[in-house]
């Protein structure tokens, strides 16, 4: 694998909180600025830091991981028993949303790493039943590093604000960073290099696509949301990732856009918590299916993404989910591989293996 990154300079993020009684909400136009600041909080130990978004990395930040995720994996060191960088350290998972794969690869990491890992469902009640504050603290007495799966991501940062152990972002509403850097991994596998791929995300501009742009501002990558009218990314966090330099756009025309695609990206039509708009979605959303003919009419050698969990007969085919191009199953173990890194990462233990 090749890389090829660009430094970008930093961004100010921006984010409304709201609070009422003992709830609050968030309401998100982009993500906080005092994300930024969490990155490298004062109350971490030296060499620790959060990871609340893909560019919250360097782009030599981000190349040492990816290439300490091949390395692991293609060494098959989770499966070395005298490998256990993190002997006795335990993760503590608080999913406020379903899980299945972020769970999973998160605990056999920790238990492969020689850790543990142990879940933490809604009772939690991140910012309903406890102030997100308090939990970051609690954890923080008992727990080696905090991976979070929430709604809303002023949660998310209020945790990280507060944390004096490790925070990683498991998803929110507004982006999945640990997802695309898993992503970023197959792509650079099956294509032999990251840098000039062009990736086309077909569907709903949603919390995927945000960490996309956030990976075209740190990586030499081609990104583009072909989405319907009305369905488009946060612009404002596409534009501030144009004037750090990155190759990103939005279109509404299917044909023009997936031409010279790398790599074709779906996701579902509704997220969790927009099932009720679904039919609406279906209907606004036709076009915008990724088929066999749309792979094979981008005019170059095409492979197909999907984040999971797939709507077979909707978003995609099952002829493209089976199909010889579509890296779906090594982009969903590409999971574990990834968080091993970011997760190493985050706590400052070496990344050269």
């Amino acid at each position: 694998m090749t890389f090829a990154f660009v430094q970008p300079s930093l961004s100010l993020r921006k984010a409304h909180l709201h609070q009422s009684s003992r709830t609050w909400t968030c309401s998100l136009t982009a993500p906080p600025a005092a994300a930024k600041a969490a990155k490298a909080s004062s109350l971490l130990a030296p060499g620790q830091s959060h990871f609340l978004h893909v560019d919250d990395l360097s782009p030599a930040e981000l190349k040492r991981i990816l290439q300490s995720a091949k390395k692991i994996k293609d060494a098959d060191l989770l499966n070395d028993a005298d490998y256990r960088p993190l002997l006795n350290k335990a993760m503590s998972m608080v999913f406020a949303k379903p899980s299945s794969r972020t769970r999973v690869s998160f605990e056999t990491a920790m238990f492969k790493l020689g850790g543990h890992a142990l879940a933490l469902g809604p009772e939690v009640g991140v910012n309903t039943r406890e102030a997100a504050g308090d939990v970051a603290r609690v954890l923080s007495g008992m727990t080696d590093v905090i991976m979070a799966r929430l709604f809303a991501h002023g949660d998310l940062v209020q945790l990280a604000e507060r944390a004096s152990v490790p925070v990683i972002n498991g998803l929110t509403d507004y982006n999945h960073p640990c997802q695309i850097v898993a992503d970023a991994l197959t792509m650079a596998e099956t294509r032999g290099a990251l840098e000039g791929a062009k990736v086309v995300y077909v569907g709903d501009g949603n919390n995927i696509v945000h960490s996309w742009v956030e990976l075209a501002a740190v990586a030499p990558i081609e990104f583009v949301c072909c989405c319907p009218e009305g369905y488009a990314p946060d612009m404002g966090l596409v534009e501030r990732a144009r004037r750090r330099g990155a190759r990103v756009s939005v279109s509404h025309d299917v044909g023009e856009a997936t031409r010279g695609a790398d790599f074709l990206y779906a996701d579902v039509w509704a997220s969790m918590g927009q099932k009720e708009e679904l039919a609406e979605r279906e209907r606004r959303f036709q076009g915008f299916q990724v088929t066999d003919q749309m792979v094979k009419g981008t005019g170059v050698e095409t492979r197909f993404l999907h984040c999971l969990p797939a709507e077979r007969g909707r978003e995609v085919t099952d002829e493209v989910m089976e199909a010889g191009y579509s890296e779906v199953f090594r982009q969903a173990e590409n999971r574990m591989h990834a968080q091993v890194a970011i997760v190493l990462h985050c706590m400052g233990v070496g990344l050269e293996v």
